[in-house]
């Protein structure tokens, strides 16, 4: 098998997600309807939050994940198609118990579940999904894909409480965010492309590269949402804007800006942080600080480093069209504006 490196590097065109959405666009349509079948109940509310934030949109990044790795792996079998569900199922509880955590007001777009239904329903559908998420793992069969999609979402658990913790605490070092990150964001991608090597029956080197390539590209892909949270040229995203910083969060470009700051700025992050400066023109002052330093550059560059380290992962299997797309997918991750 070739062992190349595959280089990023400039493109005639931007990247997209074009090619690995072609690649999976058959497998998608049955993961949608098990998704569909599965958000069902005779309670009424339960479909009906669970489809407003499913239905709204997101790029499903972590079931085409799924997907794209048993392309890689060349299986030609079924079984990843309820996986794929179960991931995207864990994901959306995940969002559903971080805007009643966040007391986000948006979430793609339009108004978040908690704001329309309430924390309480909120909190329980998304305990609803973890649940069908773990059925559609029994019904597999297999204990290594149940045993590691169960640790992921263990994980992803600790990595939330510990951004909790984190939460106004200005001395967070850039290891830390990145353990946050790595555990909160990335520990899911990882898992939805690692037991696609396992539905594949490939071996444990198949499986640690496709683990790699997604807890990489987990962490580049969170990176860039940071980055353009104070990214002074994309002041639009599906998530309230500025959201991060009144909820006092550190993150990379905030870190960064309070590390290379005046004494005077410092003393402006301490207090926002704190939860004392969160009006739209103290918002506005972050975004100057952080463009000031350079920081939300610096955080793409740090996205890029991990981008290339997933890209790296999957060199080992043979050239093909789904080894492109997953790259190209890394591509995306760190050129996205939006």
């Amino acid at each position: 098998m070739s062992a190349d490196v595959i280089p990023l590097r400039p493109r005639e065109s931007e990247p997209s997600l074009g090619p690995i959405m072609a690649l999976t666009a058959n497998g998608m349509n049955a993961v949608n309807q098990v998704i569909l079948e599965r958000m069902q109940s005779e309670i009424p509310l339960i479909p009906a939050l669970a489809g407003h934030l499913i239905a709204g949109g997101g790029k499903r990044m972590r079931p085409m994940l799924t997907l794209a790795g048993a392309a890689l792996c060349d299986y030609h079998g079924t079984r990843h198609h309820k996986l794929a569900a179960a991931v995207e199922f864990i994901h959306t509880a995940t969002l559903l118990h971080d805007d009643v955590v966040d007391g986000s007001e948006i979430r793609r777009g339009k108004a978040a579940a908690n704001l329309i239904f309430g924390n309480p329903a909120t909190v329980l559908v998304g305990d609803f999904l973890f649940t069908r998420s773990f059925e559609l793992m029994v019904e597999d069969g297999s204990l290594k894909v149940l045993k590691i999609l169960s640790n992921a979402s263990s994980v992803i658990s600790e990595g939330e409480v510990d951004q909790l913790t984190a939460a106004r605490q200005i001395e967070t070092s850039e290891d830390r965010y990145l353990g946050i990150i790595g555990a909160k964001t990335a520990a899911l991608f990882a898992a939805a492309t690692r037991i696609a090597a396992v539905v594949a029956e490939k071996g444990e080197a198949e499986e640690r590269a496709l683990d790699d390539y997604g807890r990489n590209l987990g962490i580049a892909f969170q990176l860039v949402d940071d980055a353009m949270d104070y990214d002074s040229s994309t002041f639009e995203m599906g998530k309230g804007k500025g959201d991060d910083f009144r909820e006092g969060k550190m993150t990379l470009p905030v870190i960064l800006a309070y590390a290379r700051g005046t004494e005077e700025e410092r003393k402006f992050w301490k207090d926002a942080i704190a939860g004392h400066r969160t009006s739209d023109e103290d918002l506005a002052h972050a975004v100057e600080l952080i463009g000031r330093h350079d920081a939300v550059n610096a955080t793409r560059e740090r996205a890029r480093h991990f981008a290339q380290r997933a890209i790296n992962a999957i060199a080992m299997f043979p050239a093909s069209p789904a080894r492109a797309a997953m790259a190209e997918a890394a591509e995306f991750a760190v050129a996205r504006r939006s």
